[in-house]
């Protein structure tokens, strides 16, 4: 009787246990979804985030992030006729029509033209062909594995082999963050760019209703086809906080967006494990004019951790014995793999804090001199 009692217990309290987590993690219809957190990259959400499926155009994500490393903004387009007749959503190109590169980034992301992306990718690589290979190319250098674009638009008609995971959309996203014009270019809401041959501008509205509805949205994009169903890529920023979510296949994206970003927000809060500049320890240098350096961290760390989570921090040092001088102000000599239990959660460059020169011949004569005045004058 004791045993079925203390059975019956432990019964309970799983059932509690998972009635509680299955309300804290919340339920949703999109086939694939994921929360990453910008700064670190931990994932604080995920579901089937490693599934390939097709991803519409959101795709034009990738397509901005390679306009910016690879075009000119002040760049002068001609519109080919093959940009001008791409089908979908545009913004009403015509052949031979002379735009900059900018007003065409504006278009390609709040109103997503497909005619836009198809003219960004024929004026930078001369092909659509040729710029999807750097789309490709991009995709891997960012760690991206499981994504292979086949157009620069999502357009995905006739076409199997355009694929992404939520993961890997997350990835690229959180890269192309780096680079502020595209961070103004996803959080802008409208815009007018010129129309060649009007006597009116065009004016676009951005197609992401979450800029206008939920707190903090400041991205990113939104796709759809009847082979994708409805995607998003979502971003919010609030104190300081930037996290990305996606969701793939997702009838209610606005839904199930809002709920995992909310979900984030409310369940993971900032805890910051390293300040800007924190001495981390002093190193040996051979040759050089002084016999250690100071060690810092580059930049303050502060990561997303669950309640409860915060005793399980700990830190992995991967620092050498000891350098050779000369060594440059700011230079890294290492770093700092943060983790919580397992769970690697982030990298922190650790720098040298100030220059140590190289010893010469009139640094070593003198140290000579002043070895034999300790020993001529030894009080």
């Amino acid at each position: 009787m004791k045993k079925f009692i203390l059975y019956l217990f432990i019964l309970l309290y799983f059932m509690s246990s998972v009635k509680v987590y299955a309300e804290s993690y919340p339920s949703i219809s999109a086939k694939a979804a994921i929360v990453m957190d910008q700064e670190t990259g931990r994932v604080l959400y995920e579901k089937n985030s490693h599934e390939k499926l097709p991803m519409a155009s959101t795709t034009k994500i990738m397509t901005l992030l390679v306009a910016l490393e690879k075009g000119n903004l002040n760049d002068i387009v001609t519109v080919s006729k093959r940009a001008a007749s791409v089908g979908g959503s545009s913004i009403w190109l015509s052949p031979g029509e002379k735009i900059d590169m900018e007003s065409l980034l504006y278009g390609l992301m709040l109103n997503s033209g497909n005619d836009a992306a198809t003219a960004i990718a024929e004026h930078i690589s001369g092909s659509v062909e040729s710029f999807v290979e750097i789309m490709n190319q991009k995709a891997k250098e960012i760690g991206a594995y499981n994504t292979h674009f086949v157009t620069p638009s999502g357009l995905d008609i006739g076409i199997d082999d355009h694929y992404t995971t939520a993961y890997d959309l997350a990835l690229i996203t959180r890269y192309a963050f780096r680079y502020p014009k595209f961070a103004e270019i996803v959080s802008t809401k409208e815009k007018t760019i010129p129309w060649e041959g009007k006597e009116w501008d065009r004016y676009l509205r951005n197609k992401n209703k979450l800029l206008w509805i939920y707190e903090g949205a400041d991205g990113v994009k939104t796709g759809f086809t009847n082979k994708a169903g409805r995607c998003l890529v979502s971003s919010a920023t609030r104190e300081g906080r930037r996290f990305i979510a996606v969701v793939l296949n997702s009838p209610p994206m606005w839904e199930d967006s809002m709920k995992i970003l909310d979900y984030a927000f409310s369940k993971y809060k900032p805890y910051k494990v390293l300040e800007k500049g924190e001495l981390i320890k002093k190193v040996k240098v051979e040759g050089g004019k002084e016999n250690t350096v100071s060690v810092v961290s580059e930049k303050a760390c502060v990561i997303p951790a669950l309640e409860g989570e915060k005793q399980n921090v700990n830190l992995e040092f991967y620092l050498p014995k000891s350098v050779k001088a000369p060594v440059e102000k700011g230079e890294k000599i290492g770093y700092v793999t943060v983790k919580i239990g397992e769970e690697k959660v982030c990298d922190v460059n650790c720098v040298a804090l100030k220059k140590v020169e190289q010893e010469d011949f009139g640094y070593n004569f003198q140290k000579i001199i002043k070895n034999w005045l300790k020993v001529l004058n030894p009080s």
